[in-house]
């Protein structure tokens, strides 16, 4: 029951980070109608946060290294619903600007420590499994922040679903604190210095720079998949409501039910074949998204979630078996490099949308996962752990 309860923190953890991350999604062409601004300007809600959590995230990372886990996770669950809850008073876009980075501050300390305290916690054996659960409850979060807050807008306004989400991160944020136990393995670092060291050692070593480097592609297609596809949907012919595009974020459940057998892939196929052959199942996916149907366009963005869920769910283990020392500043450097591609995937396709709509949007997706599965191919080994 022990291990139960801790998994189930770890996954609700997660989900505290990524309902909170990506609630505006869903929103973003009603905002712009509201507030009389294009799609490049609304889209900075999405880019602020990342931003926020790239340039934090390394030394959210060091700092867990000193401090432990448990206790900066659950401090960050519990302060991020005070920027959740004031971004309902927001009257211009920059104000909601302000509040997402301030958001995207807070989320670090819950995800990235709660990464490596999989690392230190679990035998490397089971970590692809664990990490799988986590990208589980990840994916439900961001699933519930978009179609939540799609919902409720269109019964009470957006104020009102930022109040939701609020509401559900503070739940999560007293699952984690009950059911997660303090570490046990975690090995304290000598001092902030030291820590900050180790991770700019990990920045030499060839191994993890490969793997921030598909960490990296993974967010830029995301952001940039469902970001757009809003625009694209919300748009003539298909006019789809607030509702509506918070439902196509049901297409991330798929990844939610495939990512726990992420370890099991790894061990049949070996790490790199297995991501090599999901990236070309990805880059199929995201050529759908040119077919005028919906239901091309929804087979589309599941192939998209479900493959850039299992990329990330190989990758985080990967940093975490990689890692010897120093597991919180490695992780940190992944989700740094992780929302860099993600601030990157929301603010240069804006300048795609605006040149070449929705079509140059996807090639340029489709570029990147091309070139992610040339990193690949390069420079990750082969193993099967």
């Amino acid at each position: 029951m022990a291990f139960d309860l801790r998994a189930l923190a770890v996954a609700t953890a997660g989900f505290s980070a990524f309902v909170n991350l990506y609630s505006p999604q869903a929103l973003l062409p009603e905002l712009s109608r509201e507030f009389g601004v294009g799609a490049g300007e609304i889209s900075a809600l999405m880019t602020a946060s990342t931003a926020a959590i790239a340039l934090t995230a390394p030394f959210t990372g060091a700092l867990a290294d000193v401090l432990g886990r448990k206790r900066l996770i659950t401090a960050a669950a519990f302060a991020v619903v005070v920027p959740t809850l004031v971004m309902t008073f927001a009257a211009t876009v920059p104000q909601l600007v302000v509040l997402r980075f301030v958001q995207g501050l807070l989320l670090p300390p819950i995800f990235t420590v709660a990464v490596a305290y999989v690392g230190d916690e679990w035998p490397a054996a089971d970590v692809p499994r664990v990490a799988g659960l986590f990208i589980s409850g990840s994916s439900v979060g961001g699933f519930s922040g978009r179609f939540i807050t799609g919902a409720v807008a269109d019964l009470l306004g957006w104020r009102v679903s930022f109040v939701a989400v609020a509401l559900l991160t503070l739940a999560a944020a007293v699952i984690v604190v009950t059911a997660l136990p303090r570490e046990k393995r975690f090995v304290r670092s000598d001092g902030f210095v030291v820590s900050a060291w180790q991770t700019l050692a990990h920045l030499r070593n060839p191994r993890l720079l490969a793997i921030y480097a598909v960490g990296f592609g993974v967010l830029f297609n995301f952001i940039a998949t469902f970001t757009y596809v809003s625009f694209h949907l919300a748009g003539p012919p298909y006019f789809f409501t607030p509702t509506l595009l918070g439902a196509l974020f049901a297409t991330y459940l798929g990844g939610s039910l495939m990512v726990p057998w992420v370890g099991r892939g790894i061990i049949v196929f070996g790490r790199r074949r297995f991501v090599l052959g999901i990236m070309a199942i990805w880059i199929a996916g995201a050529s759908l998204l040119l077919a005028p149907p919906v239901a091309a366009i929804v087979v589309g963005l599941t192939i998209c979630a479900t493959c850039g869920m299992v990329c990330q769910a190989v990758s985080t283990g990967y940093v975490l078996t990689t890692a010897k020392e120093g597991r919180s500043s490695a992780a940190g450097l992944y989700a740094s490099m992780f929302y860099i591609g993600g601030s990157a995937g929301a603010f240069f396709i804006g300048f795609v949308w605006s040149a070449t709509g929705w079509t140059g949007c996807v090639a340029a997706i489709v570029a990147v996962q091309a070139a992610m599965a040339v990193v690949v191919a390069l420079k990750w080994e082969r193993s099967r752990i």
